[in-house]
């Protein structure tokens, strides 16, 4: 009975789990070599590479993200009612348009 690597289960086959995926981007990270690791988890070298730059990705985003806070909200408030105003500016310039063009405006029809 010979034993290789006794630290190391048996490489499953198929679809890799979020942990899974993640402990084998940590192995790189650790040194271990990329083919060797792609070996032994039956994985492409490419699709390791992969999930280590999405892991490193997701990494700088968490890092350049800052917390919520209460200005978020208001600031949401404040973005919502800018849009609302430009929105109605626009109205007023067609409005304004239309009296200098000598043309009617569109009456607005009464259900009956």
């Amino acid at each position: 009975m010979s034993k290789s690597k006794p630290d190391r289960e048996a490489p499953e086959r198929g679809r890799f789990s979020a942990r899974r995926k993640t402990e084998a981007v940590v192995r790189l990270l650790r040194g271990e070599d990329l083919e060797t690791v792609s070996r032994e988890l039956g994985v492409t070298a490419a699709t390791l590479s992969s999930w280590r730059d999405a892991f490193l990705d997701g990494g700088r985003a968490a890092l350049k993200s800052r917390p919520a806070d209460d200005r978020d909200e208001q600031i949401a408030r404040l973005q919502a009612k800018v849009g609302q105003l430009t929105m109605d500016n626009e109205l007023l310039d067609l409005k304004c348009q239309h009296l200098e063009s000598g043309r009617p405006f569109a009456s607005r029809r009464r259900g009956t």
